[in-house]
């Protein structure tokens, strides 16, 4: 059984229990920054590393996993024999056996030799010990950026500055500071992401890098707001244009212009669809024209006098009427 008084595989991953796998994960990957012994500075790296890797190499595989756990909920199962060359270990190096219905079953596990069997031949001897370690891909990453409407329209480059936290090669947390250009394509809606190859956390023992994950959204204006690939885009219309339901000019946020009949007796907030308009995704988005009346402002004499017969020729308007 694992000796009590040496750390545990958890302690020594600093993990507990009922972490999952991909913490698990993420653990000794940190480790293995700052213990390999290609990069590390500490003194006891390499016998550090070996530890790191005969706890992962346990705890990642279910069935290693379960019998380790079993071991330590029921040392008093377990029987102990010193652990002479040739012979098979358990997680000690000692000889692993389980009672199984008063018969003593050893198991499958084959002990330190075989687990360290994947850093190479040897550990003395003279023979030179070399590290074949498992290859790890770099962690993905994920950023989020703020882009012009006009990009998902015609697309684009954007030059962006991120903050991206990661560790260190001594397993330190530290932030990142990237510049990159990043390839906005047409099309691409509100909260949708890019892709960005090899551009997340670098990779352990030569493992590629992962991927780096930017989230694109378009900030509201006082002209439009974005939902996905529909766009809501405010057009202010005079009053009479409103009334008589008379046709205006729109210039649309593509660039483009298009000529609106409105309906009569249009109102503020009142909105018309153009159909397919939006953003031009795969399945394209509706552009809305949320209309708001703007009442001009009187400054001569006319002009004043102009609202005074307006008022006159609706004197029973009551806007504040329940």
């Amino acid at each position: 059984m694992p000796n009590s008084t040496k750390k545990n595989y958890y302690e020594i991953l600093g993990v507990n229990r009922d972490s999952t796998s991909e913490q698990i994960k993420k653990a000794y990957r940190k480790l293995a920054r700052k213990y390999h012994p290609d990069i590390s500075k500490e003194a006891d790296a390499e016998t550090r590393m070996q530890e790191i890797n005969v706890a992962y190499d346990t705890l990642s595989d279910e069935t290693k996993k379960k019998e380790y756990d079993f071991q330590l909920d029921h040392p008093e199962e377990f029987t102990h024999f010193s652990g002479g060359h040739g012979s098979r270990g358990g997680f000690d190096d000692a000889a692993f056996y389980r009672q199984n219905g008063g018969q003593h079953e050893q198991t499958d596990f084959q002990g330190f030799e075989d687990l360290f069997g994947r850093f190479g031949s040897g550990f003395g001897g003279g023979q030179q010990r070399q590290y074949r370690q498992q290859r790890f891909k770099g962690e993905d990453q994920h950023a989020s950026i703020e882009a012009d409407l006009n990009l998902a329209y015609h697309g684009g480059i954007q030059k962006i500055t991120l903050q991206i936290p990661t560790y260190n090669n001594y397993g330190e947390p530290e932030v990142q500071r990237k510049i990159l250009e990043v390839k906005i394509p047409k099309g691409l809606k509100d909260g949708q992401q890019i892709r960005l190859n090899g551009q997340g956390q670098a990779g352990i023992n030569g493992g590629e890098n992962g991927d780096l994950y930017i989230q694109v959204h378009y900030p509201a204006t006082h002209r439009y707001r974005v939902d996905g690939a529909d766009v809501y885009f405010n057009v202010d219309i005079s009053p009479w244009e409103a009334a008589l339901g008379q046709s205006i000019e729109v210039h649309l946020p593509d660039g483009s212009a298009v000529q609106v009949h409105l309906p009569a007796n249009s109102h503020t907030g009142q909105q018309l669809r153009l159909k397919e308009k939006g953003i031009p995704n795969k399945v394209p988005g509706h552009l809305y024209l949320v209309l708001n009346i703007v009442l001009p402002v009187p400054h001569s004499e006319k002009e004043k006098q102009a609202y005074q017969a307006f008022a006159e020729s609706f004197s029973q308007f009551k806007p504040r009427q329940s």
